[in-house]
């Protein structure tokens, strides 16, 4: 399986509301439930109406259009991390899987997911 790194920095946030949310970011997912309205966003797009706000993330994709009959990729990838100690916050697309890790644990999820196999593009 390949996975490929996205060079930048990300934030994870819940706002207030949907507009002031920078859509021209390249990557921007909104997640919204009874109880909170979530974005993933670049670091330097946080919204000033965000209510709270965690910096320092940086993240990975699984390469490709996952087809919804494969099943265990995220869970092999996620319990590959947990076993070295590293936290993970997913996300989810219609086409593939979004894998952040604190910044100060990204190289170290590269190289266990490269010991196991996978592929990583830079």
């Amino acid at each position: 399986m390949e996975l490929k790194i996205i060079n930048q920095d990300f934030s994870i946030c819940k706002v207030e509301d949907l507009s002031l949310i920078d859509y021209s970011d390249e990557f921007c997912f909104i997640s919204k439930s009874d109880e909170e309205l979530s974005l993933v966003c670049s670091t330097n797009l946080v919204p000033a109406n965000a209510i709270e706000c965690n910096n320092g993330w940086k993240a990975f994709r699984i390469q490709g259009i996952l087809d919804f009959s494969l099943i265990g990729i995220l869970s092999r990838v996620s319990t590959l991390l947990a076993e070295n100690k590293i936290g993970i916050f997913a996300v989810s697309t219609y086409n593939t899987d979004y894998i952040l890790t604190k910044k100060e644990d990204f190289d170290s999820s590269i190289k266990v997911l490269e010991r196991n196999g996978y592929i990583v593009k830079k």
